[in-house]
This record gives C-alpha cells, sequence and structure tokens, in this order.
C-alpha cells in the first residue's frame, strides 16, 4: 500500500479524520458529530483518484485508536463504518 497519513481535526462536537495519499493531492474523510457524549462516524468519503487502497479501513482505524487512547465510544451510522465493526469484533470495546 502507498504511504497514508491520518490527521484529525476537531471543531466543537464535530470532527474529521483526513487520509492523505503519498502523490496524490485527494484526500479521504471520515466525518463526525458528537451527540450525548458519543461520536457518531456520519460519513467516510474516498474520491475514486484514491480508492482501492485501504484508504476507508485505515480511517476507521484511526478513529478506533483515537476512540481508545481518549476513552469515547463510537456510533457507526456510515454504513461502512457498521460493515468495518463487524468485520473486527475486537473493536467492540469501544463502539456505542
Amino acid at each position: 500500500m502507498v504511504g497514508v497519513t491520518i490527521t484529525a481535526h476537531e471543531n466543537g462536537n464535530s470532527g474529521e479524520y483526513v487520509a492523505h495519499v503519498a502523490d496524490h493531492d485527494a484526500t479521504g474523510r471520515l466525518i463526525w458529530e458528537e451527540r450525548g457524549g458519543i461520536r457518531y462516524a456520519e460519513h467516510t468519503l474516498v474520491p475514486p483518484a484514491i480508492g482501492g487502497r485501504g484508504v476507508a479501513g485505515r480511517l476507521v482505524e484511526a478513529m478506533v485508536a483515537d476512540a481508545r487512547e481518549n476513552h469515547f465510544r463510537i456510533g457507526p451510522s456510515c454504513s461502512y463504518v457498521a460493515a468495518a465493526f463487524k468485520r473486527h469484533p475486537e473493536w467492540a470495546d469501544v463502539k456505542a
């Protein structure tokens, strides 16, 4: 896989994880909103230019790692994130 760097951005009760792929201007995003102390993963967006490289999976992994480190729970509202949680039962500790 090509190098992917994930950065996290927070603005009050919302935020996003942004995937920067080496040698590409396109970025992938996982957008979340916090409600009732739970961060709901609302949308995972990966443009075709960087698709098929595991970018969406890396975004979800970053959110799971962040949840463990910062003690919050994830509500998988996005269908991709919901499917990822089904594939990874070891993430149950952070699923809302």
